[in-house]
């Protein structure tokens, strides 16, 4: 087991490369057929993972990976968890700007307002963007993979005069001081 490293391998020319990393596979594949589908003027390879560290058989030949996902459910507390203990493999170069949380049933009132507030804590003290989506419309998976694409193309160094860390200190999670009080009356 060893750390992913952003800046271990040559990227690819015209091409760019994501990493989702997901706990239960529910949202996973719908996301990544969806990127894969709606960009065409880049190579997109989208690779799939239910935690990290990943396999050391194939270290080889995997490519640089661009930009991290980790895909957190709100109804689930061990996705949660899932993606708090990978990101211990994660070497600390990807934390400046290629990594982004995306967190799905934010809206659902089963889920108690705490979970959303760790998640928030979490990519606030990363200085990693959250991003919510809407996994069980096609709207919605369309809108999370167009905004992913945004990230990746910046965080792939396919966008002239912006860089992963430009874009991270505009796109980051923020945590109001007053977080800790929850009077939402």
């Amino acid at each position: 087991m060893s750390l992913l490293k952003p800046f271990s391998k040559l990227p690819g020319l015209n091409t760019a490369n994501i990493l989702l990393v997901e706990n239960e596979e529910q949202f996973q594949q719908k996301l990544a057929d969806t990127v894969v589908l709606h960009e065409k003027n880049v190579n997109v390879n989208v690779r799939l993972a239910r935690s990290l560290p990943l396999p050391m058989e194939n270290e080889e030949s995997r490519p640089r990976i661009d930009l991290v996902v980790f895909i957190i459910h709100l109804t689930s507390e061990l996705s949660f968890q899932s993606a708090e203990t990978s990101l211990k493999y994660l070497d600390p170069g990807y934390f400046l700007g290629k990594v982004c949380f995306l967190v799905t049933n934010a809206r659902n009132a089963s889920v108690p307002p705490e979970r959303l507030v760790s998640v928030r804590k979490l990519a606030a003290s990363l200085h990693c963007p959250l991003l919510c989506a809407e996994d069980q419309t096609t709207e919605g998976v369309t809108t999370a993979a167009h905004r992913l694409l945004a990230i990746l193309k910046v965080a792939a160094g396919l966008v002239p005069m912006a860089t992963g860390l430009y874009l991270s200190t505009f796109t980051r999670c923020t945590v109001p001081s007053d977080i800790d009080q929850q009077n939402f009356e």
